[in-house]
Protein backbone atom coordinates (compact mmCIF):
# COMPACT_ATOMS: atom_id res chain seq x y z
CA UNK A 1 0.00 0.00 0.00
CA UNK A 2 2.79 2.45 0.92
CA UNK A 3 2.59 5.93 2.42
CA UNK A 4 0.30 7.34 -0.29
CA UNK A 5 -2.55 5.05 0.79
CA UNK A 6 -2.26 6.41 4.34
CA UNK A 7 -2.15 10.10 3.45
CA UNK A 8 -5.27 11.05 5.50
CA UNK A 9 -3.82 9.34 8.58
CA UNK A 10 -0.44 11.02 8.11
CA UNK A 11 -2.13 14.41 7.76
CA UNK A 12 -4.09 13.76 10.96
CA UNK A 13 -0.87 13.29 12.96
CA UNK A 14 0.61 16.47 11.45
CA UNK A 15 3.13 14.87 9.10
CA UNK A 16 4.42 17.03 6.24
CA UNK A 17 3.01 14.50 3.77
CA UNK A 18 4.65 15.78 0.58
CA UNK A 19 8.13 15.98 2.04
CA UNK A 20 7.59 12.73 3.89
CA UNK A 21 6.48 10.85 0.75
CA UNK A 22 9.49 12.11 -1.17
CA UNK A 23 11.88 10.94 1.58
CA UNK A 24 10.19 7.54 1.88
CA UNK A 25 10.31 6.96 -1.88
CA UNK A 26 14.01 7.83 -1.98
CA UNK A 27 14.67 5.55 0.98
CA UNK A 28 12.84 2.61 -0.55
CA UNK A 29 14.66 3.02 -3.86
CA UNK A 30 17.99 3.02 -2.01
CA UNK A 31 16.91 -0.11 -0.15
CA UNK A 32 15.96 -1.90 -3.37
CA UNK A 33 19.29 -1.02 -4.95
CA UNK A 34 21.41 -1.99 -1.95
CA UNK A 35 19.51 -4.95 -0.54
CA UNK A 36 17.11 -6.51 -3.01
CA UNK A 37 19.80 -6.68 -5.70
CA UNK A 38 21.86 -9.14 -3.63
CA UNK A 39 22.17 -12.64 -5.05
CA UNK A 40 20.96 -15.80 -3.31
CA UNK A 41 19.20 -13.95 -0.48
CA UNK A 42 17.13 -16.09 1.89
CA UNK A 43 13.57 -16.31 0.57
CA UNK A 44 12.20 -15.37 4.00
CA UNK A 45 13.79 -11.91 3.62
CA UNK A 46 10.69 -11.17 1.51
CA UNK A 47 8.79 -10.28 4.69
CA UNK A 48 11.39 -7.70 5.67
CA UNK A 49 11.36 -6.30 2.12
CA UNK A 50 7.59 -5.90 2.50
CA UNK A 51 8.00 -4.27 5.89
CA UNK A 52 10.44 -1.76 4.40
CA UNK A 53 7.82 -0.83 1.81
CA UNK A 54 5.28 -0.26 4.62
CA UNK A 55 7.69 1.02 7.26
CA UNK A 56 5.88 4.37 7.55
CA UNK A 57 2.58 3.28 6.02
CA UNK A 58 0.85 0.16 7.30
CA UNK A 59 2.95 0.01 10.50
CA UNK A 60 2.00 3.60 11.34
CA UNK A 61 -1.65 2.68 10.83
CA UNK A 62 -1.24 -0.21 13.31
CA UNK A 63 0.33 2.06 15.92
CA UNK A 64 -2.40 4.67 15.62
CA UNK A 65 -5.06 1.98 15.85
CA UNK A 66 -3.56 1.08 19.24
CA UNK A 67 -3.59 4.75 20.26
CA UNK A 68 -7.28 4.89 19.40
CA UNK A 69 -7.77 2.17 22.02
CA UNK A 70 -5.88 4.32 24.59
CA UNK A 71 -2.82 2.07 24.36
CA UNK A 72 0.51 3.87 24.88
CA UNK A 73 2.75 4.63 21.90
CA UNK A 74 6.32 5.32 23.04
CA UNK A 75 9.12 6.55 20.79
CA UNK A 76 12.67 5.76 21.88
CA UNK A 77 16.31 6.49 21.04
CA UNK A 78 18.02 4.00 23.32
CA UNK A 79 17.93 0.37 24.43
CA UNK A 80 17.58 1.31 28.09
CA UNK A 81 13.82 1.76 27.66
CA UNK A 82 11.98 -0.98 29.62
CA UNK A 83 9.94 -1.94 26.58
CA UNK A 84 8.48 -4.90 28.48
CA UNK A 85 6.26 -2.47 30.41
CA UNK A 86 4.92 -0.83 27.25
CA UNK A 87 4.29 -4.21 25.62
CA UNK A 88 2.58 -5.40 28.81
CA UNK A 89 0.25 -2.42 28.51
CA UNK A 90 -0.57 -3.68 24.97
CA UNK A 91 1.03 -0.57 23.53
CA UNK A 92 3.74 0.05 20.94
CA UNK A 93 7.37 0.78 21.76
CA UNK A 94 9.57 1.68 18.80
CA UNK A 95 12.72 3.46 17.69
CA UNK A 96 12.50 6.90 16.09
CA UNK A 97 13.97 8.08 12.79
CA UNK A 98 17.56 9.22 13.22
CA UNK A 99 19.96 7.82 10.63
CA UNK A 100 19.59 10.27 7.74
CA UNK A 101 21.68 13.33 6.84
CA UNK A 102 18.63 14.93 5.18
CA UNK A 103 17.29 16.44 8.42
CA UNK A 104 20.52 17.65 10.03
CA UNK A 105 20.52 21.15 8.53
CA UNK A 106 17.11 21.80 10.11
CA UNK A 107 18.33 20.50 13.46
CA UNK A 108 21.33 22.84 13.37
CA UNK A 109 18.94 25.80 13.58
CA UNK A 110 18.49 24.77 17.24
CA UNK A 111 21.42 22.48 18.07
CA UNK A 112 25.21 22.92 17.79
CA UNK A 113 26.96 21.54 14.72
CA UNK A 114 29.56 19.66 16.76
CA UNK A 115 27.33 17.07 18.43
CA UNK A 116 26.37 13.52 17.46
CA UNK A 117 24.64 13.19 14.06
CA UNK A 118 22.13 10.72 15.52
CA UNK A 119 20.81 13.36 17.89
CA UNK A 120 20.72 16.04 15.19
CA UNK A 121 19.09 13.75 12.63
CA UNK A 122 16.35 12.73 15.06
CA UNK A 123 15.72 16.31 16.19
CA UNK A 124 15.58 17.43 12.56
CA UNK A 125 12.94 14.81 11.78
CA UNK A 126 10.75 16.38 14.46
CA UNK A 127 11.30 19.90 13.17
CA UNK A 128 10.51 18.77 9.60
CA UNK A 129 7.56 16.59 10.71
CA UNK A 130 8.84 13.85 8.39
CA UNK A 131 9.01 10.92 10.84
CA UNK A 132 5.57 9.36 11.27
CA UNK A 133 6.83 7.41 14.31
CA UNK A 134 7.73 10.62 16.12
CA UNK A 135 4.38 12.16 15.20
CA UNK A 136 2.57 9.03 16.45
CA UNK A 137 4.23 9.02 19.88
CA UNK A 138 2.30 9.86 23.02
CA UNK A 139 5.68 10.75 24.41
CA UNK A 140 9.34 10.28 23.57
CA UNK A 141 11.48 8.33 25.98
CA UNK A 142 14.76 10.09 26.68
CA UNK A 143 17.64 8.91 28.83
CA UNK A 144 20.79 10.42 30.31
CA UNK A 145 23.46 8.37 28.55
CA UNK A 146 25.33 11.37 27.11
CA UNK A 147 25.60 15.11 27.72
CA UNK A 148 24.28 16.11 24.30
CA UNK A 149 21.15 13.99 24.72
CA UNK A 150 20.44 15.32 28.21
CA UNK A 151 20.28 18.92 27.03
CA UNK A 152 18.58 18.08 23.72
CA UNK A 153 15.63 16.60 25.64
CA UNK A 154 14.95 20.05 27.12
CA UNK A 155 14.80 21.59 23.65
CA UNK A 156 12.87 18.67 22.10
CA UNK A 157 10.33 18.86 24.92
CA UNK A 158 9.25 22.24 23.55
CA UNK A 159 8.12 20.44 20.39
CA UNK A 160 6.94 17.06 21.72
CA UNK A 161 6.34 15.50 25.18
CA UNK A 162 9.50 13.86 26.52
CA UNK A 163 9.87 11.56 29.54
CA UNK A 164 13.45 11.44 30.80
CA UNK A 165 14.75 8.42 32.69
CA UNK A 166 17.92 8.94 34.71
CA UNK A 167 20.41 6.18 33.87
CA UNK A 168 23.24 6.14 36.45
CA UNK A 169 26.77 6.00 35.07
CA UNK A 170 28.09 3.66 37.74
CA UNK A 171 26.75 0.32 38.92
CA UNK A 172 27.16 0.51 42.68
CA UNK A 173 24.29 -0.69 44.84
CA UNK A 174 23.01 2.84 45.48
CA UNK A 175 23.05 3.48 41.73
CA UNK A 176 21.12 0.29 41.03
CA UNK A 177 18.53 1.19 43.67
CA UNK A 178 18.00 4.55 41.96
CA UNK A 179 17.65 2.76 38.62
CA UNK A 180 14.98 0.46 40.04
CA UNK A 181 13.05 3.52 41.21
CA UNK A 182 13.28 5.01 37.72
CA UNK A 183 11.73 1.88 36.24
CA UNK A 184 8.88 2.07 38.75
CA UNK A 185 8.25 5.70 37.79
CA UNK A 186 8.30 4.78 34.11
CA UNK A 187 5.58 2.19 34.75
CA UNK A 188 3.49 4.82 36.56
CA UNK A 189 3.87 7.16 33.59
CA UNK A 190 2.67 4.43 31.23
CA UNK A 191 -0.38 3.99 33.48
CA UNK A 192 -1.07 7.74 33.20
CA UNK A 193 -0.95 7.57 29.42
CA UNK A 194 -3.22 4.50 29.27
CA UNK A 195 -5.55 5.77 31.97
CA UNK A 196 -5.69 2.46 33.84
CA UNK A 197 -3.51 0.44 36.23
CA UNK A 198 -1.06 -2.09 34.84
CA UNK A 199 -1.13 -5.44 36.64
CA UNK A 200 1.77 -7.70 37.55
CA UNK A 201 0.50 -10.39 35.20
CA UNK A 202 0.28 -7.93 32.32
CA UNK A 203 3.86 -6.80 32.89
CA UNK A 204 5.05 -10.41 33.12
CA UNK A 205 3.34 -11.09 29.79
CA UNK A 206 5.24 -8.13 28.35
CA UNK A 207 8.48 -9.65 29.64
CA UNK A 208 7.62 -13.00 28.07
CA UNK A 209 6.93 -11.41 24.66
CA UNK A 210 10.13 -9.35 24.63
CA UNK A 211 12.20 -12.28 25.93
CA UNK A 212 10.96 -14.34 22.98
CA UNK A 213 11.91 -11.55 20.58
CA UNK A 214 15.43 -11.40 22.00
CA UNK A 215 15.70 -15.19 21.92
CA UNK A 216 14.90 -15.10 18.18
CA UNK A 217 17.64 -12.51 17.65
CA UNK A 218 20.07 -14.59 19.71
CA UNK A 219 19.29 -17.47 17.36
CA UNK A 220 19.94 -15.29 14.31
CA UNK A 221 23.22 -14.16 15.86
CA UNK A 222 24.37 -17.75 16.32
CA UNK A 223 23.41 -18.80 12.80
CA UNK A 224 25.10 -15.89 11.05
CA UNK A 225 28.36 -16.01 12.93
CA UNK A 226 29.25 -19.13 14.88
CA UNK A 227 29.92 -21.60 12.05
CA UNK A 228 33.40 -20.76 10.66
CA UNK A 229 32.61 -22.46 7.33
CA UNK A 230 29.14 -21.10 6.51
CA UNK A 231 27.76 -17.57 6.44
CA UNK A 232 24.12 -18.10 5.35
CA UNK A 233 23.07 -14.43 5.23
CA UNK A 234 24.83 -11.19 4.40
CA UNK A 235 25.82 -8.96 7.26
CA UNK A 236 23.82 -6.20 5.65
CA UNK A 237 20.61 -8.24 5.60
CA UNK A 238 21.15 -9.39 9.18
CA UNK A 239 21.69 -5.79 10.29
CA UNK A 240 18.46 -4.73 8.61
CA UNK A 241 16.53 -7.52 10.31
CA UNK A 242 17.80 -6.33 13.71
CA UNK A 243 16.99 -2.70 12.83
CA UNK A 244 13.40 -3.66 12.05
CA UNK A 245 13.10 -5.24 15.49
CA UNK A 246 12.89 -1.71 16.87
CA UNK A 247 9.85 -0.90 14.71
CA UNK A 248 7.74 -4.00 14.07
CA UNK A 249 5.04 -5.58 16.21
CA UNK A 250 7.09 -7.82 18.56
CA UNK A 251 4.94 -10.97 18.27
CA UNK A 252 4.79 -10.87 14.47
CA UNK A 253 8.45 -9.93 14.26
CA UNK A 254 9.52 -12.85 16.45
CA UNK A 255 7.59 -15.25 14.24
CA UNK A 256 9.21 -13.87 11.09
CA UNK A 257 12.73 -13.90 12.53
CA UNK A 258 12.29 -17.53 13.55
CA UNK A 259 11.05 -18.39 10.05
CA UNK A 260 14.18 -16.73 8.66
CA UNK A 261 16.30 -18.70 11.14
CA UNK A 262 14.65 -21.96 10.04
CA UNK A 263 15.82 -21.24 6.50
CA UNK A 264 19.29 -20.20 7.67
CA UNK A 265 19.58 -23.34 9.78
CA UNK A 266 18.81 -25.42 6.69
CA UNK A 267 21.51 -23.55 4.78
CA UNK A 268 24.04 -24.13 7.56
CA UNK A 269 23.21 -27.86 7.66
CA UNK A 270 23.66 -28.08 3.88
CA UNK A 271 26.82 -25.92 3.99
CA UNK A 272 25.27 -23.27 1.73
CA UNK A 273 27.38 -20.16 2.29
CA UNK A 274 26.99 -16.79 0.58
CA UNK A 275 30.73 -16.19 0.79
CA UNK A 276 33.78 -18.14 -0.43
CA UNK A 277 35.95 -20.03 2.01
CA UNK A 278 38.49 -17.85 3.85
CA UNK A 279 36.47 -14.65 3.37
CA UNK A 280 37.61 -12.32 6.20
CA UNK A 281 35.06 -12.42 9.02
CA UNK A 282 34.65 -9.10 10.83
CA UNK A 283 32.85 -7.90 13.94
CA UNK A 284 31.81 -4.24 14.08
CA UNK A 285 32.22 -2.54 17.46
CA UNK A 286 30.93 0.77 18.74
CA UNK A 287 27.98 3.04 18.12
CA UNK A 288 24.58 1.98 16.73
CA UNK A 289 23.49 1.86 13.08
CA UNK A 290 20.19 3.67 12.69
CA UNK A 291 18.59 3.05 9.27
CA UNK A 292 19.42 4.05 6.56
CA UNK A 293 23.04 4.13 7.78
CA UNK A 294 24.33 1.10 5.87
CA UNK A 295 27.51 2.49 4.28
CA UNK A 296 30.03 0.58 6.42
CA UNK A 297 28.35 -2.76 5.69
CA UNK A 298 28.23 -1.86 2.00
CA UNK A 299 31.94 -1.03 2.07
CA UNK A 300 32.95 -4.29 3.77
CA UNK A 301 30.75 -6.63 1.76
CA UNK A 302 31.56 -5.07 -1.61
CA UNK A 303 35.32 -5.37 -1.05
CA UNK A 304 35.70 -9.02 -0.11
CA UNK A 305 34.73 -9.22 3.57
CA UNK A 306 31.67 -10.16 5.60
CA UNK A 307 30.30 -8.76 8.87
CA UNK A 308 29.19 -11.56 11.19
CA UNK A 309 28.12 -9.50 14.20
CA UNK A 310 27.49 -5.95 15.42
CA UNK A 311 28.58 -5.30 19.00
CA UNK A 312 26.35 -2.27 19.27
CA UNK A 313 23.03 -1.06 20.62
CA UNK A 314 21.47 -2.12 17.31
CA UNK A 315 23.12 -5.50 17.67
CA UNK A 316 24.49 -7.82 20.35
CA UNK A 317 24.25 -5.26 23.17
CA UNK A 318 20.47 -5.11 22.67
CA UNK A 319 19.54 -8.78 22.59
CA UNK A 320 22.27 -10.61 24.53
CA UNK A 321 20.38 -10.78 27.86
CA UNK A 322 16.82 -11.73 28.79
CA UNK A 323 14.87 -10.87 31.94
CA UNK A 324 14.80 -13.59 34.59
CA UNK A 325 11.06 -14.10 34.98
CA UNK A 326 10.85 -17.30 37.05
CA UNK A 327 11.23 -15.72 40.49
CA UNK A 328 8.97 -12.69 39.97
CA UNK A 329 6.26 -12.85 42.64
CA UNK A 330 5.61 -9.15 43.23
CA UNK A 331 5.94 -5.81 41.48
CA UNK A 332 9.15 -5.08 43.38
CA UNK A 333 10.55 -8.41 42.16
CA UNK A 334 9.65 -7.35 38.63
CA UNK A 335 11.30 -3.94 38.88
CA UNK A 336 14.41 -5.58 40.32
CA UNK A 337 14.50 -8.19 37.54
CA UNK A 338 14.21 -5.48 34.89
CA UNK A 339 16.93 -3.41 36.56
CA UNK A 340 19.23 -6.43 36.74
CA UNK A 341 18.73 -7.17 33.05
CA UNK A 342 19.20 -3.59 31.85
CA UNK A 343 22.23 -3.01 34.08
CA UNK A 344 24.01 -5.80 32.16
CA UNK A 345 24.12 -3.53 29.10
CA UNK A 346 27.77 -2.54 28.62
CA UNK A 347 27.22 0.94 27.18
CA UNK A 348 30.29 3.18 27.08
CA UNK A 349 28.42 5.63 29.34
CA UNK A 350 29.37 3.43 32.31
CA UNK A 351 32.53 3.68 34.33
CA UNK A 352 34.28 1.37 34.89
CA UNK A 353 33.31 -0.76 31.87
CA UNK A 354 35.77 -3.64 31.72
CA UNK A 355 32.93 -6.08 31.04
CA UNK A 356 32.55 -4.72 27.53
CA UNK A 357 36.16 -5.54 26.61
CA UNK A 358 35.86 -9.02 28.11
CA UNK A 359 32.68 -9.60 26.07
CA UNK A 360 34.32 -8.41 22.84
CA UNK A 361 37.31 -10.73 23.28
CA UNK A 362 34.94 -13.63 24.01
CA UNK A 363 32.87 -12.87 20.90
CA UNK A 364 35.98 -12.79 18.70
CA UNK A 365 37.09 -16.17 20.00
CA UNK A 366 33.65 -17.80 19.77
CA UNK A 367 33.02 -16.55 16.23
CA UNK A 368 36.59 -17.06 15.00
CA UNK A 369 36.59 -13.49 13.72
CA UNK A 370 39.56 -12.34 11.67
CA UNK A 371 39.37 -8.74 12.82
CA UNK A 372 37.24 -5.91 14.14
CA UNK A 373 36.20 -2.46 12.95
CA UNK A 374 35.65 0.06 15.73
CA UNK A 375 33.00 2.37 14.26
CA UNK A 376 32.01 5.61 15.98
CA UNK A 377 29.76 8.46 15.01
CA UNK A 378 31.43 11.86 14.92
CA UNK A 379 31.33 13.68 18.27
CA UNK A 380 30.16 10.56 20.13
CA UNK A 381 32.62 11.22 22.92
CA UNK A 382 31.72 8.24 25.10
CA UNK A 383 32.52 5.66 22.43
CA UNK A 384 35.36 7.68 20.90
CA UNK A 385 37.16 7.92 24.23
CA UNK A 386 36.50 4.29 25.17
CA UNK A 387 37.96 3.20 21.81
CA UNK A 388 41.43 3.73 23.29
CA UNK A 389 40.82 1.03 25.91
CA UNK A 390 39.21 -1.36 23.43
CA UNK A 391 41.84 -0.93 20.71
CA UNK A 392 44.65 -1.38 23.23
CA UNK A 393 43.02 -4.66 24.26
CA UNK A 394 42.77 -5.72 20.61
CA UNK A 395 46.47 -5.00 20.08
CA UNK A 396 47.41 -6.96 23.18
CA UNK A 397 45.30 -9.92 21.96
CA UNK A 398 46.84 -9.64 18.46
CA UNK A 399 43.44 -8.95 16.87
CA UNK A 400 43.56 -6.83 13.68
CA UNK A 401 41.54 -3.66 14.24
CA UNK A 402 40.51 -0.66 12.16
CA UNK A 403 39.03 2.51 13.67
CA UNK A 404 36.55 4.50 11.59
CA UNK A 405 34.82 7.71 12.63
CA UNK A 406 32.04 8.97 10.38
CA UNK A 407 28.71 10.75 10.17
CA UNK A 408 25.67 10.15 7.96
CA UNK A 409 26.95 12.00 4.92
CA UNK A 410 27.66 9.84 1.85
CA UNK A 411 30.72 11.97 1.07
CA UNK A 412 33.21 9.73 2.87
CA UNK A 413 31.80 6.44 1.53
CA UNK A 414 34.62 6.12 -1.01
CA UNK A 415 37.28 6.86 1.58
CA UNK A 416 35.79 4.29 3.96
CA UNK A 417 35.73 1.69 1.21
CA UNK A 418 39.42 2.34 0.41
CA UNK A 419 40.41 2.00 4.07
CA UNK A 420 38.34 -1.18 4.47
CA UNK A 421 39.89 -2.68 1.35
CA UNK A 422 43.40 -2.02 2.68
CA UNK A 423 42.41 -3.51 6.05
CA UNK A 424 41.10 -6.68 4.43
CA UNK A 425 44.31 -7.00 2.42
CA UNK A 426 46.36 -6.69 5.61
CA UNK A 427 44.29 -9.44 7.23
CA UNK A 428 44.83 -11.72 4.23
CA UNK A 429 48.59 -11.00 4.32
CA UNK A 430 48.79 -11.73 8.05
CA UNK A 431 46.83 -15.00 7.67
CA UNK A 432 49.16 -16.09 4.88
CA UNK A 433 52.24 -15.21 6.95
CA UNK A 434 50.87 -17.16 9.92
CA UNK A 435 50.23 -20.19 7.72
CA UNK A 436 53.88 -20.17 6.62
CA UNK A 437 54.86 -20.12 10.30
CA UNK A 438 52.54 -23.06 10.97
CA UNK A 439 50.27 -21.02 13.27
Amino acid sequence: MGVEAHKPLLESINVDVERHAKMMNMGYEAYKNQFMSQKNRPKTMEYFDWFMSEIQGERIAEINALRAQKRPAVGTFCIFVPEEIVVGAKGACYGLCGGSPATIADAETELPRNICPLIKSAHGFKLQRTCAYTQSSDFIYGETTCEAKKKTWEILNKHHPVHVMNIPHMKRQKDLSLWQDEIREFKEHIEEVGGEPLSLDEMKEGIRIVNEKRAALQRLDRLRGLDPEVVPISGKDALFVVQMGFLDDPVRYTKKVNELCDELEERVNKKVSLYPDKTPRLIVLGTPFAPPNWKLHNAVESTGGVIINEESCIGHRYYKDNVEIENIKSEEDLYRALMERYSKIDCACFTPNEGRIEKILRMIKERKADGVIYYTLSFCHTYNVESKLVLDAMQKANVPALAIESDYSPEDAGQIKTRVEAFLESIAFQKKANSFKGL
